[in-house]
């Protein structure tokens, strides 16, 4: 039995959905998309869709095929990537599911965090274009959701480079939450959609220059502003209260102030420049050096001086 499968009850005729696999030999049903109890395994036995062709006049929702007079929903031609979508299986219902949209074998794992406390969920080898529902969400319940962390590895036998190990982690809140509803490439469903994978940041120094140099009579007062030689982003440095702010945030602030850092030493024809990331649980390093691989324009980069910095620190040189 999996997280999704549609079972019954066999103390009755209630039936619902697998929505999380617990210890000693427990499940969570969700009873008609609604409210949620715990059953033992041995208690419940799996539908086939076969089964609800033979004796029903309608299909589970789960099962159901469109009706004969629609079109074929038209392919979904979504970038390729690795998401998380959170589709209805009812009004009030979500099935939080994993989807590789792209031409690698995705190994992952995922699990929720609450209150600083993990608990591991579900781990799969997903196929190119394939997806997994790793657990259910009620909407009743949306304030209390925990964050979602997804960690995966994507592979492809006779693959030109190596990949690198992803953590993410989906914190859901009402303001963006909403605004994320598009449709889910390869489910081809309505879907709140969160895109996993990071595309490759590219820094356009010409454009830069471009830009600065469209006014001509200006330009002596428009001159980029060479950045320091050492750049802390320690977030602390960066913002005066950050007790709030998440995981996720402090990241992407510390990525931006990099990003902007990194665009001005290059614009200012720097030969090189310092960053500062501390060494900690090294996931700011491991983005700020998968960011610098990708980027032109770089003639190395490495530890900066150990005696100094220790491990907190790169240095980077300027073509």
């Amino acid at each position: 039995m999996n997280v999704g499968d549609r079972v019954r009850l066999m103390s009755g005729r209630e039936e619902g959905i697998i929505t999380r696999i617990l210890e000693n030999n427990i499940v969570e049903v969700a009873i008609d998309n609604d409210f949620t109890i715990p059953v033992s395994r041995r208690e419940i036995v799996l539908i086939a869709p076969e089964e609800a062709k033979a004796f029903r006049n309608t299909e589970p929702e789960a099962y159901a095929k469109p009706a004969a007079r629609k079109e074929p929903a038209a392919p979904v031609l979504a970038e390729k990537g690795i998401y998380l979508a959170m589709v209805h299986q009812s009004d009030e219902l979500l099935a939080a599911t994993v989807v590789n949209n792209t031409d690698y074998d995705v190994l992952f794992t995922s699990g929720e965090e609450r209150n600083n406390q993990y608990r591991g969920l579900q781990n799969d080898k997903l196929a190119p274009k394939a997806s997994r529902v790793v657990t259910h969400f009620h909407m009743k319940d949306f304030e209390k959701w925990p964050t979602l962390i997804v960690q995966f590895l994507q592979h492809r036998n006779g693959a030109p480079g190596l990949f690198e190990p992803v953590t993410k982690k989906v914190q859901f809140r009402a303001n963006s939450f909403y605004k994320s509803k598009k449709t889910a490439p390869v489910l081809n469903k309505e879907a709140y959609l969160f895109q996993l994978d990071t595309k490759p940041v590219t820094v356009d120094t010409d454009k830069i220059k471009e830009q600065l140099s469209e006014k001509p009579a200006a330009q002596e007062k428009i001159k980029v502003q060479a950045p320091d030689h050492e750049v802390d982003l320690h977030i602390e440095k960066l913002v005066e209260d950050h007790a709030g702010m998440s995981n996720t945030a402090m990241l992407k602030l510390q990525l931006d102030r990099f990003q902007d850092a990194l665009e001005r030493a290059m614009a200012a024809n720097m030969h090189e420049i310092v960053f500062i990331h501390g060494s900690g649980n090294g996931v700011l390093r491991k983005e700020i050096q998968k960011i610098l691989s990708r980027t032109p324009g770089i003639r190395f980069f490495e530890d900066a001086k150990k005696e100094k910095f220790g491990y907190g620190a790169t240095l980077v040189r300027l073509r």
